[in-house]
């Protein structure tokens, strides 16, 4: 019984997490399995699978309970760190709602918001001396890896898809967000989306510049990022469109 309580115990005593340590590759890798496995139940037309939809929406809130759960145990829990304020913290709930309720204007944001924000979380996690087997290494990538199943799953299973507006609306939604997380944070004391200081770990905003010029740079990468996840729709627009106006000029001919 001790040794289970270690591996839940705020102060691990155990290998703290290392970047791209095997178990971080293990971790990935079994990440990209899940989703590959979702193009086998790809069908033409989609099918939609509610076991797998409300089962990706179960994984995520138990395992967001289980993380409040456990910081409000170790006595970590207050309102200036654990309000669902971050990107993969809010996204964890409107995820949920997305796959129980199928909700096409959620997934509009998710699927930027949720993959470009859990594969970031993925790749440089905040685990610091929580390596495996602890409960947050597995919270974290399970929690994460959800967040990049959940609009994985309606694309390639429902038959959703992001277009140009849905583009427009994350952005200028993300933006219009700013304001009022600022001002909370002013009145609270707290950092949710790292707009009012930079985070105390070591992470990418130290290379972008002092507050708050950091968070222009954060809009830009931001802005390259959900262009970069419209892309393939994008080119699968162009190669449809460019195939129509050659089967037309054929038909002329």
């Amino acid at each position: 019984m001790e040794e289970l309580e270690t591996y839940f115990a705020r102060e691990y005593p155990g290998t703290p997490f290392r970047f791209f340590s095997p178990a971080h590759r293990v971790a990935l890798l079994v990440v990209v399995l899940v989703n590959l496995v979702l193009f086998l139940l790809r069908r033409t037309p989609p099918r939609p699978c509610p076991v797998v939809r409300n089962g990706l929406a179960t994984v995520l809130i138990v395992n967001e309970g289980a993380w409040h759960a456990w910081n409000w145990k170790t006595g970590q829990w207050d309102v200036q760190t654990m309000l669902p304020l971050h990107l993969c913290s809010a996204s964890v709930f409107l995820s949920t709602i997305m796959l129980v309720t199928r909700s096409y204007a959620l997934y509009e944001v998710l699927y930027f918001m949720g993959i470009g924000g859990a594969l970031q979380a993925l790749l440089t996690p905040d685990l610091m001396q929580y390596g495996f087997p602890h409960f947050r290494f597995f919270q974290t990538f399970l929690s994460h890896g959800a967040l990049v199943t959940a609009p994985v799953y309606m694309t390639v299973v429902e038959g959703y898809r992001p277009t140009p507006r849905s583009v427009a609306r994350v952005l200028v939604g993300l933006n219009l967000c700013l304001l009022p997380v600022a001002v909370l944070n002013r009145a609270i004391g707290s950092n949710y989306l790292f707009i009012a200081r930079k985070p105390d770990m070591p992470t990418l905003l130290d290379v972008l510049g002092p507050w708050p010029w950091y968070i222009l740079s954060m809009q830009a990468i931001g802005a390259g990022v959900v262009l970069v996840l419209y892309l393939p729709f994008a080119f699968r627009d162009w190669q449809r469109k460019n195939g129509a106006s050659r089967r037309s000029v054929k038909s002329d001919e």
